[in-house]
């Protein structure tokens, strides 16, 4: 990952702290430097600019999407695992993430500061 968000409460849905936090500036890349933002099915609907998967009509049940939508799928699933990768490495490394109980404003320090470090010794930042 490039960035965390601030620290949401838990019943707070991705797409909702998404509004408020990032959405504009990824719109803004999208219409301006032509920059997509590749996302999971809960950013479904999110707007011009954030790619997620296609899914299937919920008519056609049974059906499997055509080569055009499944190769676009693959496509996109195979980009995502990159930044998934990156999330991976940085809960892996700092196993703190994993089970942290610290107040909420101390966490996103807490994260950012991690991000830091795990592109520090990725040779990320120098």
């Amino acid at each position: 990952p490039i960035w965390v968000s601030p620290v949401e409460p838990g019943s707070v849905h991705d797409i909702t702290a998404a509004q408020q936090h990032v959405l504009g500036a990824l719109y803004w890349a999208a219409s301006q430097l032509d920059l997509p933002t590749l996302a999971d099915g809960g950013y479904q609907g999110a707007g011009a600019g954030v790619h997620t998967l296609i899914k299937r009509s919920t008519t056609g049940r049974g059906r499997p999407l055509d080569a055009d939508n499944h190769t676009y799928n693959l496509l996109l699933r195979s980009l995502r695992a990159l930044g998934e990768r990156g999330f991976a490495l940085l809960t892996g490394r700092w196993r703190t993430l994993q089970h942290i109980a610290a107040s909420p404003r101390k966490i996103g320090n807490i994260v950012q500061a991690a991000l830091v470090l795990t592109h520090h010794e990725h040779n990320r930042i120098h």
